[in-house]
């Protein structure tokens, strides 16, 4: 129990943890991306905010890279920290600038999200990753 309350980086523990909070936001990012992927491939005309000026559909392919793409990516731990920023710039464009008007509770999950994001741009994935496996391992 000497260990508990340390911030030893190295413990199992964070990497545990880690491994849950990059799957966690990942999984729910992705449950934003599938609809927007399925839209993309709809034939129905797309409509979908345009804050850079791309046009709606660059916009929203962009959008589905991030949530779909490099969610799995962060699911799986390859990449992440590159990953990650794609969705650090979706989350800040949603909380920052589509929902900047709206009351906290509507940018509330923009934020959570971008919080996720920041840490595990910051930490990596962790020991439980094929970023570990793959590209670090000695």
């Amino acid at each position: 129990m000497k260990n508990t309350y340390s911030t030893n980086l190295s413990l199992p523990q964070v990497d545990l943890g880690l491994a849950f909070l990059r799957i966690g936001a990942g999984a729910l990012m992705l449950t934003h991306g599938t609809p927007k992927l399925l839209k993309l491939f709809s034939s129905e005309e797309i409509t979908f905010a345009d804050p850079f000026g791309l046009g709606m559909g660059i916009t929203l392919a962009l959008v589905v890279f991030a949530e779909f793409i490099c969610s799995i990516l962060v699911i799986i731990g390859l990449g992440t920290r590159v990953a990650v920023i794609p969705l650090l710039i979706t989350m800040s464009t949603a909380a920052f600038y589509i929902h900047a008007s709206d009351p906290f509770q509507r940018k509330e999950l923009a934020l959570i999200h971008l919080l996720i994001f920041a840490v595990l741009l910051i930490t990596g994935a962790g020991k439980y990753s094929l970023d570990f496996y793959w590209l670090k391992r000695k």
